[in-house]
């Protein structure tokens, strides 16, 4: 007999280009005790990881299962970026043996996420915007292996989040040392992405172009360049990362103007919350208000920084109850 209540919990998935995380919930509730780690390279498809963690959870029988996929849903069919696998519902369906199924964007599952997350894990970056309508457009926007923003709407029909892959778009130039940035990154894939820059491979090549660009070339990992930012022991670093903040900066404002998340904006993901304390030094908030006569109007949108890291399993379960009622 199954240690969990059957067909009553829900499955949600979080799948990362190198691991997945599992949990069950209860309704909205992530259930802490149950979530799960797996290392991708070591499973052929999320199918049979899914089948083994049901084993490890006691077989346990779920009503619904959601999971979230860092790259594109297009009909029920998601493709992750960096990852060779590909997951649809009927998949989905048969490894978590649940009445109920969907897939995510990650970033989707994020802007699900909002309103369910406890106020201690939300930290405050700009806070003197005006307080919003209840029903005002939100916006979270991911920063960690990939880049990636997703508006978040209310409606009568209930909360929609809208899909993008916003992180493949062009970086913007505004500078010759940005457009040197432009030119450095796109030996990489042919095209200067903002992903390029604003992830956590994109540090390591900010400060391997402020190297090149010095003369004097050298690499460092995405970690060990945020610890000498801490420690304070490598001016290279510290320049890194004030690019970084303000390519961030520059970046979030013009979503921001296209979205006009008037209820906010809220940074996710691993690399966010590593920049987070450094937001403030390397002026973020002025460079996401650097936008000319529109630079007052850029005071109407608050920015906070998740730093829950489960967020993401947290907006599946939050899905998964609203397209169960």
């Amino acid at each position: 007999m199954s240690k969990h209540p059957a067909n009553t919990l829900s499955l949600v998935a979080d799948i990362g280009g190198t691991n997945t995380r599992v949990a069950l919930a209860d309704g909205t509730t992530l259930l802490p005790d149950t979530v799960r780690r797996y290392s991708n390279r070591k499973f052929p498809g999320l199918e049979s990881v899914l089948r083994q963690y049901i084993a490890e959870e006691d077989n346990v029988d779920c009503k619904g299962a959601c999971v979230a996929v860092a790259g594109p849903v297009r009909d029920g069919v998601g493709t992750m970026t960096n990852l060779d696998w590909a997951i649809d519902k009927d998949t989905l369906r048969r490894a978590a043996h649940a009445e109920h199924v969907a897939i995510l964007n990650d970033l989707q599952a994020q802007g699900h996420a909002l309103g369910f997350v406890a106020p201690e894990n939300i930290r405050t970056i700009i806070d003197d915007a005006p307080t919003p309508s209840p029903n005002a457009v939100r916006m979270v926007i991911g920063v960690g292996t990939g880049f990636n923003a997703a508006p978040v709407f209310e409606t009568e029909m209930g909360r929609f989040v809208a899909p993008s892959e916003c992180g493949h778009a062009n970086l913007p130039i505004r500078n010759e040392d940005e457009l040197a940035l432009c030119q450095f990154v796109e030996t990489a894939h042919g095209f200067p992405a903002v992903e390029d820059v604003l992830s956590g491979r994109g540090l390591e090549r900010v400060y391997l172009f402020l190297g090149q660009r010095d003369g004097d070339p050298r690499e460092k990992s995405a970690a060990d360049i945020m610890a000498a930012v801490e420690a304070g022991d490598d001016p290279r670093a510290d320049a890194t990362a004030q690019l970084f903040v303000k390519i961030l900066g520059t970046v979030a404002g013009n979503l921001s103007l296209i979205q006009l998340p008037f209820g906010g904006v809220y940074l996710v993901g691993g690399v966010a919350r590593a920049i987070t304390p450094y937001l403030d030094r390397f002026d973020f908030a002025d460079a996401f208000r650097d936008k000319g006569r529109f630079a007052g109007f850029m005071k109407n949108f608050s920015v906070s920084v998740i730093e829950d890291d489960y967020a993401a399993l947290t907006g599946c379960a939050s899905h998964l109850v609203h397209i169960m009622r």
